[in-house]
């Protein structure tokens, strides 16, 4: 693990449905891409979770990262909806906006469950789809994750200290071994202060298993290929649901396990990701 978070550049704010989204594209010098990769991020994190990959498949490939409205850079609007139905449609609007067809998908967390519902929901076509300890079975949400679902106006008005002991608590717990000093404050500064700590609960508040629920009936009817990518001591999402999800795919899709690796693949071991990437895009779809 590195001893700090990886940077990316500054985003470029576009507008989709009316909302605000920070964008980011990296791009090869000097060469042709070789092809489209876009990145999905999961909860509480950011498109800085895949920072590190990015730079480097960006040597080849054109890369488009999205902070979805509510997260990382995006604006945290009140009124602007964070349910995974509006990411879901969101995204799919967002590949148009980018004018890509048939990009690769790499989808982290809600991401998955995110880039799998444009794909069967609202007609996103991909190459390829690589889900990274993806959110989309049920049971999902960890009671601690319930609690503040559903007392979520409570825990925003908590003092400003404890609320950034909680985050940062919460953050650290989704790895398997102690994330860095400067991992913690990168994932965490988004939900500090006056905008960032109600945002912090009112996008756990709006993500419902019901939003879930009809892409995971749908996915028989996934379209592209499909790679599985798994922390095996994974605390939020138990690696056993890796077997589950490749079960309800067509094809079978390969899985691949990351020993020792929490529910933060892309932080904890980002030279195993990447390397399991560059495979991924060298394989047969390509």
């Amino acid at each position: 693990m590195k001893t700090s978070a990886s940077r990316l550049p500054d985003p470029v704010h576009v507008t989709v449905d009316g909302t605000s989204v920070a964008t980011y594209v990296l791009a090869p010098e000097g060469r042709a891409p070789l092809g489209d990769v876009v990145f999905c991020h999961g909860t509480p994190w950011s498109s800085q979770v895949w920072a590190e990959a990015a730079r480097h498949l960006s040597s080849g490939h054109r890369v488009f990262l999205w902070d979805m409205p509510g997260y990382g850079r995006s604006p945290k609007d009140p009124a602007v909806p964070v349910d995974l139905a509006s990411q879901m449609s969101r995204f799919a609007r967002l590949l148009t906006h980018w004018g890509l067809d048939r990009p690769y998908v790499v989808a982290h967390d809600i991401g998955g469950a995110v880039a799998l519902g444009a794909h069967l929901l609202h007609g996103g076509e991909y190459a390829s789809l690589f889900l990274w300890d993806a959110l989309t079975l049920d049971p999902w949400g960890s009671p601690f994750f319930r609690l503040v679902a559903d007392h979520a106006d409570v825990f925003a008005e908590l003092p400003a200290a404890l609320h950034t002991a909680l985050v940062r608590e919460y953050i650290a717990g989704a790895a398997r071994h102690q994330l860095t000093a400067g991992w913690v404050d990168a994932l965490s500064q988004p939900w500090l202060g006056a905008s960032g700590q109600p945002a912090f609960y009112r996008q756990i508040a709006a993500l419902r298993p019901e939003h879930t629920r009809p892409v995971a009936e749908r996915l028989r009817q996934v379209r592209c290929p499909v790679t599985i990518g798994w922390g095996e001591q994974d605390p939020w999402l138990p690696v056993d649901q890796a077997a589950r999800l490749r079960d309800l795919l067509p094809g079978s899709p390969p899985v691949i396990l990351l020993g020792e690796a929490g529910h933060l693949a892309p932080v904890e071991t980002p030279a195993r990701v990447t390397r399991a990437l560059v495979d991924w895009l060298g394989g047969p779809h390509a």
